[in-house]
């Protein structure tokens, strides 16, 4: 999915827009004892609690795409009878009315989803009747094409509100604030199927996961049958391992400069674009090539690549480029300067010792000290 089609959805879950039919709960005790469910037409709730919820379900389509909200595809295992795709479509088409597969439901996230302490696990069915657009992208209301039917699972941590005074106002005193269960945003969350190309797609989901860097590999592999994805931490770790692969014994300040502005480059032409941009081995070695990596070491990316990331490996721009500042660090200091200025950082030789000089241009600061350039 992109952007828009994540912000189309997400739309849906407000008063004007909302289509939800039915929402289901369950209750989960000590990460597995199930200890109260519900089933309900989700307009029948009270409107306080409407807009609590829709605050939950907008929260589990939030993020940035490769990091915390991956596009995943299922395996073909996962089609086959009793597999994992499999029942979900199964679940979707019951409308969450068939309390035998909910149950499953609850049950498949229990076994597989690893948490210690109390949480809920929430679902929702809708239908969205898709509406039609013309070239220019506005939306044709009385002009509907297809209907996107799909469920949304988000699982909530609940834990003991804090302690604290508060104010009774019937008494018009301060007291002792009695602790509650409190439900919190999602830490994850899945859309099945999703909405590629403003229409369903059953052979992938919209997976969100609140921590980018703890994405529950075991859940996504038992409850969703997907394959997870490198990280988007863990493919900047692959970038940098390949970076020094390729270059070797020419791996400079100056080399790793220049391929940091020839990214930034690239960032700039695609600034225009929403949706983040995929770097497949063909990219990231034109980068590499027009960066002054020598042929010799070019002989080798192929491979590197192949080992280090993958053949078929795409890393998206925002994940290997850092678009806040470009920074040197040594054992015993660090050096950094925004993004788009590297041209301040230069190396130099000064009494046969290889040297990192600041270029200072205008005021300066030492410890909060305003200092004067030396004449």
């Amino acid at each position: 999915m992109r952007k828009q089609e994540i912000s189309e959805i997400k739309k849906l879950f407000t008063p004007g827009n909302c289509s939800i039919t039915r929402i289901c709960g369950c209750y989960v005790e000590c990460g597995e004892n199930k200890k109260t469910e519900w089933n309900q037409a989700f307009l029948a709730l009270p409107e306080d609690e409407l807009y609590k919820y829709f605050e939950i379900l907008r929260k589990s389509l939030s993020g940035t795409l490769g990091k915390n909200l991956l596009n995943l595809e299922f395996s073909e295992k996962s089609g086959n009878e009793g597999g994992q795709q499999e029942f979900l479509l199964h679940l979707r088409d019951s409308k969450l009315r068939d309390d035998a597969l909910l149950e499953q439901f609850y049950d498949r996230i229990i076994e597989s989803y690893e948490y210690v302490g109390n949480y809920l696990i929430l679902l929702i069915h809708d239908a969205y009747d898709i509406p039609g657009r013309t070239r220019d992208g506005i939306e044709m209301e009385d002009a509907s094409e297809d209907v996107y039917e799909y469920i949304l699972a988000c699982i909530c941590p609940v834990e003991l509100s804090q302690t604290g005074l508060s104010y009774n106002a019937k008494e018009n005193t301060f007291q002792n604030r009695l602790r509650d269960w409190v439900v919190g945003m999602p830490d994850t969350a899945f859309l099945f199927p999703a909405f590629n190309d403003r229409s369903a797609d059953i052979h992938s989901t919209l997976y969100y996961s609140k921590d980018a860097k703890e994405l529950k590999e075991e859940f996504i592999n038992k409850m969703l049958g997907c394959k997870l994805p490198l990280s988007a931490e863990c493919k900047k770790e692959a970038f940098q391992a390949l970076v020094e692969e390729v270059l070797g014994d020419d791996c400079s300040v100056e080399s790793v400069k220049n391929i940091h502005e020839k990214l930034t480059k690239t960032v700039q032409k695609q600034e225009d674009n929403e949706e983040p941009m995929a770097l497949g081995g063909e990219e990231v070695k034109t980068v590499f090539a027009s960066s002054g990596v020598s042929n010799d070491k070019m002989e080798i990316f192929d491979q590197c690549f192949d080992e280090i990331i993958g053949r078929d490996t795409k890393l998206l721009l925002n994940n290997i480029y850092s678009g806040r500042n470009f920074e040197v660090k040594t054992q015993d200091a660090i050096i950094r300067v925004n993004a788009g200025r590297t041209d301040l950082i230069k190396v130099k030789e000064i009494d046969g010792r290889q040297q990192l000089v600041i270029d200072l241009q205008g005021p300066a600061e030492v410890n909060g000290i305003e200092v004067k350039p030396m004449q």
